[in-house]
């Protein structure tokens, strides 16, 4: 008896240390992901140039195959409007910080000028002889887009400023990038008895870049999260193949408008008549609010494997339900009838596309369950 209990703690605490280990390595990941180095993962300083070369070499040190051909990159181009340099805005005599007290539009064109502002509405200030919109928000959000307005926009945090903007220094620099070129990052781990079928992860490692030469937005929860996760299950299932082939894509320009999934659903490397599942990983970082699953009442029997897992494990507090939704990589799947579902994490921090989307303060509380509930759900669509 005394020895059986001895064996029983033995694997108790090997376990634990597994456990353990994996929320470590998902740490790290998201530590070097948010770094300086990688400079929000966009399209100034090399970030996502930077960011694809680095998850490519995860995947050739975890042993997995390109998916096509000798290479894991899917090269593909678009055009993008960048801020790499001047990010200078005074109002009525007050310097602002980048992306703390106000964030340019995505879309704006660059400008110089000492201006005065029209007040149009309560929110709204402009001056029409240098295309200048300034708006007042409560909370700063910043995105990408592909191409350049004839106006500048300014968006500034109201907590800033102690009276309504009248005047206004500006010096703001844009460069629109023609025919930009990135990649997803593609590679296999081939099925045992099935290589022919796939069950397929994506999550994409795009992030918004740098406003100017000195802020950039690190995205922890969006998405170096999501790659954590499947660098986290490349790596597994390297180790334990299964008998269908277990496919990992990293997609890039996702916050240019889901560009990536789009030209890989459009140039598969693979026949996508063959999947069995696609599962989606964006916005991973928290759980302790349970999980959303969009296309959860698209595939029923699905949806109902994972609460069946859920339920025996208790991963989760909530296997939330949604349906069919534009709102991450898996759309471009769903819309040619492979079987998807793109998950994220419910609860922990607000911090979504600013500044302060962090890895200090993003939990990884449910990190261990998603991983654990992901494995089990890849086994039993495959028994």
């Amino acid at each position: 008896m005394a020895v059986k209990l001895k064996l029983a703690l033995f694997f108790a605490l090997l376990a634990f240390s597994t456990y353990a280990q994996d929320s470590l390595f998902a740490r790290r990941v998201v530590d070097t992901l948010t770094s300086p180095y990688f400079w929000g993962r966009g399209y100034t300083k090399d970030g996502v140039g930077r960011a694809s070369r680095y998850i490519e070499g995860q995947f050739k040190s975890y042993g997995l195959q390109p998916l096509s051909g000798q290479s894991y990159r899917q090269e593909f181009i678009f055009n993008v409007n960048t801020f790499p340099g001047k990010m200078d805005v005074a109002v009525n005599g007050k310097t602002l910080k980048p992306g703390y007290d106000f964030i340019v539009a995505p879309q704006s064109v660059g400008v110089k000028a000492k201006a005065t502002l029209i007040q149009k509405d309560s929110t709204h200030f402009v001056n029409e002889e240098h295309h200048i919109v300034v708006s007042l928000e409560k909370k700063l959000t910043w995105s990408v887009e592909q191409g350049v307005a004839d106006y500048t926009g300014i968006s500034i945090d109201r907590s800033s400023l102690k009276e309504l903007p009248v005047t206004i220094n500006v010096d703001i620099q844009n460069k629109l990038i023609p025919d930009f070129k990135t990649a997803n990052i593609c590679g296999i781990v081939p099925g045992t008895a099935r290589p022919d079928s796939f069950i397929v992860y994506t999550a994409h490692y795009d992030h918004l870049g740098g406003m100017g030469a000195n802020t950039y937005f690190p995205g922890a929860n969006d998405n170096a999260s999501g790659v954590s996760q499947l660098l986290s299950l490349a790596k597994y299932f390297a180790a334990h193949p299964q008998r269908y082939s277990m496919v990992f894509i990293a997609f890039a320009g996702e916050e240019a408008g889901l560009l990536g999934s789009k030209y890989f659903s459009e140039h598969p490397l693979m026949p996508l008549s063959n999947t069995r599942f696609l599962v989606n990983l964006d916005i991973e970082g928290t759980g302790n609010e349970g999980i959303m699953v969009v296309n959860a009442t698209v595939y029923p029997k699905e949806f109902n494997l994972l609460q069946q897992l859920n339920t025996q494990n208790h991963y989760f507090v909530k296997v939330g339900s949604r349906g069919k939704v534009a709102n991450s990589d898996h759309y471009w799947f769903t819309q040619l009838g492979v079987p998807a579902f793109y998950i994220y994490t419910l609860g922990g921090i607000k911090a979504y596309h600013d500044v302060f989307d962090i890895s200090k303060t993003l939990p990884l509380n449910g990190y261990n369950s998603l991983f654990n509930l992901l494995v089990g759900f890849s086994e039993g669509l495959i028994r």
